[in-house]
């Protein structure tokens, strides 16, 4: 974005545009994507997504204005909906003893990603330039490459993945009247998730979470650069330990989660979720203050891992709301958190604050948000059914597990 900003002469409130524009598409395509996962399944969902997706990424590089590069960046923002496939998959696919960490790892590998574009993208570059390119040509031909990248992965998701554990959903229905009657209850699904407040709820604290990391993914390098004074390859690497914490931070989210739900029921991953992410705002205020660059790394670092971790127990939660409307809140939440980060680009573009302003401002909002998982209960009944299929899932686990036979002397 640094060699974007001055190839193209964006001001900040331009470059703050090109942001809200990219979240913003991806809140009304995580909630058209969710309800399709309750139609077509996730497999011809996510394989559609991934090889569509890679055209926008591929072309942006023939932006020559700011109102090109704009609608370039719309489109890729369209490929944020996987989330909620690869969610809706993971929920699926997983017993209810495991599915918060099974959600959070595959999530957080996939924000991983983000992290890893942070320090990888600049070299891609640099090797465009030492072959020749200069720069105003090299970032352009940059973008070819992870285009290229989603186009191989749809075509291996299609061909190496199936919908559930019992086989693609296209095949089940055939010869299942179980999942013929899930297909007309998918219609209502999403209805069924609009009217469920605690849906709301949840839309509310992924938005303070995961909005939260895409502002940093989206400013990281640029705050670096114009507030510590570095170079375009240290700032990046600096901003790519942001999003590189995933690779266990959301992993250890869901985990808790788990751990909580196993001990103290539903509503014990949701005080799980209440204190990491209350923690999650303490720190973001802590770091918005920092002006010693260790310290801003250091700070970040905690930060970092509290925001994915609040991520991660967020939908350790999601998979027990309503399991006949899976897709639908998954897409529901998932667009919260892109709603999030659209409120937060508002004010990241504002002349008359500066970025750790806006950022001390954004640590107090998550902080009030925390409190907003205490109105998310759970029934009597819904704790009993989730206890009865968790008590289940962990028999189930412990047959399966290898006899130790002592070996004699």
């Amino acid at each position: 974005m640094a060699v974007v900003r001055d190839e193209l002469g964006l001001t900040k409130a331009e470059i703050g545009n090109t942001i809200i524009a990219s979240v913003a598409i991806t809140v009304l395509a995580r909630l058209l994507i969710g309800w399709l996962c309750d139609r077509i399944g996730p497999r011809i969902a996510y394989t559609g997504l991934l090889i569509l997706g890679s055209l926008p990424v591929m072309m942006i590089g023939l932006s020559n204005s700011y109102e090109s590069f704009l609608l370039f960046r719309l489109a890729i923002g369209v490929i944020g909906a996987s989330f909620v496939i690869t969610q809706y998959h993971t929920s699926v696919m997983f017993a209810p003893n495991v599915v918060g960490t099974a959600n959070a790892t595959t999530a957080g590998w996939g924000n991983m990603g983000g992290g890893v574009t942070q320090m990888i993208m600049p070299l891609i570059f640099a090797a465009f330039v030492g072959l020749g390119f200069v720069n105003a040509s090299a970032w352009r031909w940059a973008m070819v490459v992870p285009g290229i990248a989603l186009f191989i992965m749809g075509i291996i998701y299609y061909k190496f993945t199936q919908d559930t554990p019992e086989g693609n959903i296209k095949d089940l229905r055939k010869n299942n009247p179980d999942y013929q009657m899930k297909k007309k209850e998918s219609k209502k699904s999403f209805l069924v998730a609009v009217k469920d407040y605690r849906v709301w709820g949840l839309f509310l604290i992924y938005a303070a979470c995961f909005g939260v990391e895409l502002t940093i993914n989206n400013i990281a390098a640029i705050y670096y650069i114009d507030y510590f004074h570095l170079d375009l390859k240290t700032a990046g690497l600096i901003a790519g330990l942001f999003g590189l914490m995933n690779i266990f931070a959301r992993s250890l989210g869901g985990m808790f989660g788990d751990r909580f739900g196993i001990k103290f029921g539903l509503k014990g991953r949701v005080y799980f979720l209440f204190v990491i992410l209350l923690l999650e705002g303490i720190m973001l205020i802590v770091f918005s203050q920092m002006s010693v660059l260790p310290l801003a790394i250091f700070t970040m670092i905690l930060f970092s891992l509290s925001v994915q971790m609040s991520e991660g127990a967020t939908f350790s939660v999601v998979p027990f709301v309503n399991k006949k409307a899976i897709g639908s809140i998954s897409g529901i939440v998932g667009a919260g958190g892109n709603a999030g980060a659209v409120a937060a680009g508002f004010l990241m573009k504002s002349d008359t604050l500066t970025y750790p302003q806006a950022l001390f401002i954004l640590g107090w909002v998550v902080v009030g948000i925390s409190f907003v998982a205490f109105a998310i209960k759970f029934s009597e009944a819904d704790e009993k059914e989730t206890k009865k299929e968790m008590d289940a899932s962990l028999e189930a686990n412990l047959t399966t597990q290898p006899a130790v036979v002592p070996i004699s002397k």
